[in-house]
């Protein structure tokens, strides 16, 4: 992770990132993060293998969310708060559109952020903070490195831990618990990556 200090971060900065590294404006710091290992690539694409037919599509669960990757979040000032989570999701009846600029002002109802070696104090002691300042009531984080998944709530402004679940068998976490997840799926094989 590279943080810039000089001067004042500016969403411009986030617009100038270089190619393949991805620029985020924490509490007016921007942080550059280069692109993730296979690792957690495998564990991103599975949470959204898992989670887009139930819960955006309706195939086999409820339907009735948007759930996208990377998207870009702009929490009031851009140039203050301009996050990018692994994943989010939102209610349709929050947000009954995607905004085609792919740049989201709408607080999501969920997000999880999958740890690195690079960024996993950013996501546990800065992010963590903001996205429970920001109101999001439900928060996952997922660790390729240990295969496992922590499932939070948002309690009177505080991250309650709901459970942590292991790498294999299948979990039925908030806010998509209607669904059981098979956590097996989220992870790269072992002795691969």
């Amino acid at each position: 992770m590279l943080a810039m200090k000089e001067r004042a971060a500016r969403y411009q900065d986030v617009l100038d990132a270089p190619e393949g590294l991805r620029a985020e404006i924490l509490d007016g710091e921007l942080v550059m993060q280069a692109r993730p290992m296979p690792g957690h690539d495998f564990t991103q694409t599975g949470m959204v293998g898992l989670l887009h037919p139930p819960f955006q599509t309706g195939r086999g669960g409820p339907g009735g969310w948007w759930i996208v990757a990377e998207p870009e979040l702009h929490f009031g000032n851009r140039d203050h708060r301009t996050l990018v989570p692994d994943l989010a999701g939102w209610r349709r009846e929050r947000m009954p559109v995607i905004d085609a600029a792919a740049r989201y002002p709408v607080v999501p109802d969920w997000v999880c952020e999958i740890l690195s070696p690079s960024t996993a104090r950013t996501d546990r002691m800065l992010k963590m903070r903001i996205y429970a300042e920001v109101g999001i009531p439900h928060l996952w984080i997922a660790d390729p490195v240990t295969r496992t998944l922590e499932v939070y709530t948002l309690r009177d402004g505080h991250w309650t831990l709901l459970g942590i679940h292991g790498d294999a068998g299948e979990a039925q976490a908030e806010p998509f618990a209607e669904v059981p997840l098979p956590l097996a799926e989220l992870w790269l094989p072992e002795g691969e990556g």
